[in-house]
């Protein structure tokens, strides 16, 4: 009886290893705090583990893992399994996908924004290039234009921007250098203490990034219309762990991210409703830049940035000129 005993103990608990041996667990990393830009991470999350009974689980850390600039180099190495990132913090090592951070691209929506960077991450480009991180695009995070916050008097005129100190990245810190600003890409959790010590004059975020990291707290004004552009921060996986997961587990990733994406367009829909209310509560103006401002500001920024970035792509390989033609075709069967 001892001997029967002791063996159905031995092969419960072989049950209950192999069980555990089998699920699989995933480390994430993201910084800062948990936000709007981080809502669609939580929500895949949240239905991958549903889907799989619990047996394929996402541990997400928010600074706990990585520096937020060395994320692609973490998911390289297999340091974790999954993590965000933005293109502008590290332009030579994703270089095609910088095309959605060109100024005044047109994207006039978040549903654009999804639109345009889901086609560019399914370009054989853009595939390629990650592959050298050992990366897979697998979704972006989709942000509104970005906006000025700023200290002072507002400044609503193009001759106002020159010499003015500005927090922006990629192509947005270039379209203010086109117009006399100086650009300087501290990350975003770097930005309060930068725009508190004078280091820099304003920040260019979008709105959920004006609340979270504290900027909109040392605000006086903020431009309602300046929509200079906006960065691309894609959701990127470890191909050998992506590789690594059973038909049911892939298909359960796979499967979730149009809904992680929905839940996050729709979380990010209701802070943009309650916008103006911010502003009022925090007493910071609201401003307008004149229409002519703006066409100036596009005539000096838009245009001769776009072109030197599709010469500078294709001197490097890279199909510059098809993928910039592609976010604008993507835009207008958007629109359709």
């Amino acid at each position: 009886m001892k001997n029967m005993t002791a063996k159905l103990l031995g092969t419960a608990l072989a049950v209950t290893f192999a069980s555990e041996a089998m699920a699989t667990e995933w480390n994430v990393s993201v910084w800062g705090k948990r936000r709007a830009f981080t809502e669609h991470v939580e929500k895949l999350a949240e239905l991958v583990s549903e889907k799989t009974g619990g047996e394929f689980t996402m541990n997400i850390s928010y600074g706990g893992l990585s520096k937020n600039r060395e994320n692609l180099d973490g998911i390289s190495i297999g340091a974790f399994e999954m993590a965000q990132f933005c293109a502008g913090y590290h332009r030579d090592k994703n270089r095609v996908i910088t095309v959605l951070e060109l100024p005044f691209l047109g994207v006039n929506t978040l549903e654009e924004e999804v639109a345009v960077s889901a086609a560019v991450y399914a370009h054989p480009a853009a595939a390629e290039e990650m592959e050298q991180w050992n990366a897979k695009l697998l979704m972006t995070s989709p942000m509104p234009q970005y906006n000025l916050v700023g200290t002072g008097e507002p400044r609503d005129a193009l001759a106002e921007f020159e010499g003015m100190r500005v927090r922006a990245t990629g192509g947005i810190g270039k379209a203010f250098e086109a117009v006399g600003g100086v650009p300087t890409s501290v990350t975003a959790t770097e930005a309060y203490q930068a725009m508190e010590s004078g280091v820099v004059d304003t920040v260019a975020f979008a709105q959920h990034a004006h609340l979270a990291f504290g900027t909109i707290n040392q605000a006086d004004w903020w431009t309602a219309n300046l929509n200079p552009g906006t960065v691309n921060c894609p959701v990127v996986v470890n191909i050998d762990a992506y590789d690594a997961l059973s038909d049911a587990e892939r298909e359960a990733l796979d499967s979730s991210v149009s809904e992680a994406l929905d839940h996050y367009l729709a979380n990010y829909g209701t802070l943009l409703e309650k916008w103006d209310g911010v502003l009022a509560e925090k007493g910071v103006t609201k401003v307008e830049i004149p229409e002519a401002e703006l066409d100036a500001f596009r005539a000096k920024a838009a245009d001769p940035i776009r072109e030197a970035w599709i010469k500078d792509m294709e001197a490097q390989g890279i199909p510059g000129q098809e993928l910039y033609d592609l976010v604008q075709d993507t835009l207008k069967k958007s629109r359709m």
